[in-house]
């Protein structure tokens, strides 16, 4: 049996160019290397699989010269995890190791992961070797933490900021794989999984895998995926909301007893609403309707549901289902507040419009002006 190499191993970018979703990172990164202004010391800062060890890698390969498709050479480039290396003594044999120049290529490249798990004493260790680095040694610092990590090693250090992926970007780097791999999947259920990980690229790479082997060959399907990660479907959200324009509360009650049979949270579901109310105010304005990350099949069918929905109305419920998130731990009957913001949901129109006008002269001013 041949072995199985995990996406996030097989398709990890060997150049800036293959890097998703973090342009003004490499960017700025392939420039300083050309122009030879790299700094020895910088400090990656961002979520989880975004790409920042991905990154350091490619610059300890580019400022080397080393062949774009090569794999890093493992005397020049040295990886430390702070979360389980975060003593004095670790971090005096890291320093020890720097001493030396290299056998092979230019520059030593030492990459610190989880790098504020350090303790303090081992930062204040690091600061003169960080400080005054030989011109050999280049230092890359990764963090998901970077308020944890003190302010003099901050101030040493050249910041980068990774971002969140956008779910565009992850659900097109699935189909380029996808297709690579000659699997067959659904546009939708790309999405879908571009939005479970959470701005997280190789979490999406996990899930799609798992999707993979699930499927057996028969592709990737949007059912699959929603049975699979244990999401609700769009359509719930869509159901609901026709329930709650028709001031009909009993369809919203009855679909959230069918989700919490189907074992859901009631919390999942009233940030998913809330979510699902916020996309349709977007689609009332031709300029905020690229800020929906859906499908576009799915976006069609917002932008059809939000011409029968008022913005004062959405407004009014997105209020009351915010509301609902917040008091939702502290509440003792977690349904019955899911269950009375649906119910008031439905009956907000008809309280907006039995409230009389403010400029509406009332049975009392009238009576005075004849």
């Amino acid at each position: 049996m041949d072995h199985f190499v995990v996406s996030a191993r097989k398709y990890r970018p060997l150049g800036f160019d293959e890097v998703v979703g973090q342009e003004h990172i490499t960017t700025t990164l392939k420039n300083a290397i050309d122009s030879n202004k790299l700094a020895q010391a910088l400090l990656f800062c961002g979520p989880r699989g975004v790409g920042k060890t991905t990154c350091a890698r490619i610059v300890a390969r580019m400022i080397n010269g080393f062949e774009e498709k090569a794999e890093v050479n493992s005397l020049n480039i040295f990886e430390l995890d702070a979360a389980s290396n975060n003593s004095v003594e670790d971090i005096r044999n890291l320093i020890d190791q720097v001493r030396y120049p290299p056998q092979y290529g230019k520059y030593k490249v030492y990459i610190i992961d989880e790098v504020h798990m350090l303790s303090n004493q081992a930062f204040n260790a690091f600061l003169k070797t960080l400080e005054e680095p030989p011109s050999y040694a280049i230092f890359i610092l990764a963090t998901t933490e970077k308020h944890k990590v003190i302010p003099t090693i901050l101030s040493r250090c050249q910041i980068f900021d990774f971002n969140r992926i956008q779910i565009s970007d992850i659900a097109h780097q699935l189909k380029k794989i996808a297709d690579r791999e000659k699997v067959k999947t659904e546009e939708a259920a790309l999405h879908l999984i571009a939005q479970k990980a959470d701005g997280a690229l190789r979490d999406a790479l996990s899930i799609f895998d798992l999707m993979v082997t699930f499927s057996q060959g028969k592709g990737v399907t949007f059912q699959d995926a929603l049975n699979n990660l244990h999401i609700l479907d769009y359509e719930y959200y869509f159901k609901v909301v026709d329930g709650l324009l028709a001031q009909n509360p009993t369809v919203p009650l009855l679909l959230f007893d069918e989700i919490l049979h189907k074992g859901f949270d009631g919390q999942n579901f009233i940030i998913g609403l809330s979510e699902h109310i916020r996309n349709l105010m977007m689609t009332q304005d031709e300029r905020t309707v690229k800020l929906l990350e859906v499908p576009d099949s799915i976006k069609k069918k917002y932008i059809e549901q939000a011409k029968a929905s008022p913005y004062s109305l959405l407004l009014s419920w997105l209020n009351i289902g915010n509301q609902c998130d917040i008091n939702y731990k502290m509440s003792r009957n977690q349904r019955l507040l899911v269950e009375l913001a649906l119910m008031k949901m439905a009956h907000v129109r008809s309280i907006i419009s039995a409230e009389p006008s403010a400029t509406a002269p009332t049975a009392e001013l009238k009576k005075k002006l004849n």
